[in-house]
């Protein structure tokens, strides 16, 4: 039977931690709730694994409060700080109380710091929305929008539980999405590799030997040494050009001119321009949808959603999109007229409307396309794979054959 590692509370806020062999985590739920406790956290405990004490720290030395202000809290420990807070709201543990065991049980040092920084300021009479709003780099509009919404209809359980399911269609999302560039990425770096191998070490012991011809050398030769000499060189200039250029780049689409011009090319790339726009109608549907669900006005819904938006032609049409609203025109009226956004999802959002039934429908807008994008990254990686290796075998080719066709001048076989 498999021994699992457990994270509860009691009803006073005392955070335990152990193991019990269960058949599956089911009956782990089971056993600690028939204990009087609310699980927190279930993990499967690795062969040989033994439970870890549990670390409670009161006090946070200076040191410690430096490297915590450059460690980066990431989307899936944001999801995992709501999910569990979900779970103890609904357990029916009091906010402060809530807080107080996230406090204990978190384990990214930056993330505990702004957690007892909330709790302090909820103990001190503010709401929570608002102690949020205070870390906006960490709970963006859309988090503290939704919790504002929850507290004012009293339903901060469900609008957690809301939000806990938007984010994980998010990360979901994000996770396909990086998740496929990983192996296009490999390849490229693999590519690179090998040709500066070819180029700086393997390609130079035939320059002795092509030296001593008294003849001309085959043109293809010819770039190869040319090409070769830069590499052997001007490494220093080439990585030092590219880490430039990088940096320049990061500036220029930085400034909303830049982000203009790339997000226009991307959109044109063929493709492309289809993934892209998928994943941004996604994000955009799922969290319109999930906003006007909670209970925030269309209007300020809309204007949340244009921060969020990746790609800045599709986020400034939001701007068009809002002014329509307030004339009474709805929304897919304007969508339809922007022509940017599939037809598919204009018509699904204008059933909605006819229906009364908008934050349903775009929620499975946002399925829909979710489900599309995955299809669209696995057709563009079956094209992307076979086609990054031709364009090594290519290049490896083309060294190869220049070298060789070298050599046979060098004897004067002729073809």
């Amino acid at each position: 039977m498999p021994e699992y590692i457990y994270k509860a509370t009691d009803r006073a806020g005392k955070v335990m931690e152990g193991s019990l062999d269960a058949p599956d985590e089911a009956a782990v739920v089971s056993r600690l709730r028939g204990m009087g406790c609310i699980p927190i956290r279930i993990e499967q405990a690795a062969a040989g694994a033994k439970p870890r004490p549990r670390k409670i720290s009161l006090n946070i030395d200076f040191k410690t409060r430096i490297a915590s202000q450059f460690t980066r809290i990431s989307g899936a420990e944001l999801l995992s700080f709501t999910q569990e807070l979900s779970t103890l709201i609904r357990a029916g543990l009091p906010l402060d109380r809530s807080l107080s065991v996230l406090t204990e049980i978190t384990e990214n040092k930056r993330l505990k710091e702004i957690t007892e920084e909330v709790l302090r300021d909820v103990r001190g009479g503010k709401a929570f929305s608002e102690a949020l709003a205070k870390h906006p780099a960490v709970f963006n509009r859309l988090y503290v929008n939704m919790i504002k919404a929850g507290e004012a209809g009293g339903i901060l359980d469900v609008v957690l539980e809301r939000l806990l399911d938007f984010l994980e269609r998010s990360q979901e999302l994000k996770r396909t999405v990086v998740g496929a560039m990983i192996y296009p990425l490999v390849l490229i770096f693999v590519m690179g590799i090998v040709m500066a191998v070819l180029l700086i070490f393997v390609v130079p012991r035939f320059v002795g030997i092509f030296e001593m011809m008294h003849q001309e050398l085959p043109l293809p030769t010819q770039v190869l040494l040319g090409i070769s000499t830069i590499a052997q060189r001007y490494w220093w200039l080439i990585i030092g050009g590219g880490a430039g250029l990088y940096v320049w780049f990061q500036k220029y689409t930085a400034s909303e001119k830049g982000k203009m011009v790339w997000d226009t090319f991307m959109l044109r790339l063929p493709l492309i321009n289809a993934l892209i726009l998928k994943i941004e109608v996604a994000r955009l549907s799922r969290t319109l949808g999930t906003l006007i669900t909670s209970g925030v006005p269309l209007l300020q819904a809309l204007g949340i959603v244009r921060e969020i938006i990746g790609n800045l032609i599709i986020a400034n049409s939001i701007n068009t999109i809002q002014k329509a609203v307030k004339e009474g025109k709805g929304v897919s009226l304007p969508m339809r007229s922007l022509g940017i956004f599939p037809s598919l999802a204009v018509h699904m959002i204008r059933v909605g409307e006819e229906t009364g039934r908008m934050e349903e429908m775009l929620i499975r807008v946002a399925d829909t396309y979710d489900r599309d994008v995955q299809v669209t990254v696995k057709r563009l990686l079956g094209l992307l794979e076979p086609l990054l290796i031709l364009v090594m075998a290519l290049l490896v080719g083309f060294i190869v054959i220049s070298i060789v066709l070298a050599l046979f001048s060098i004897n004067d076989v002729s073809f």
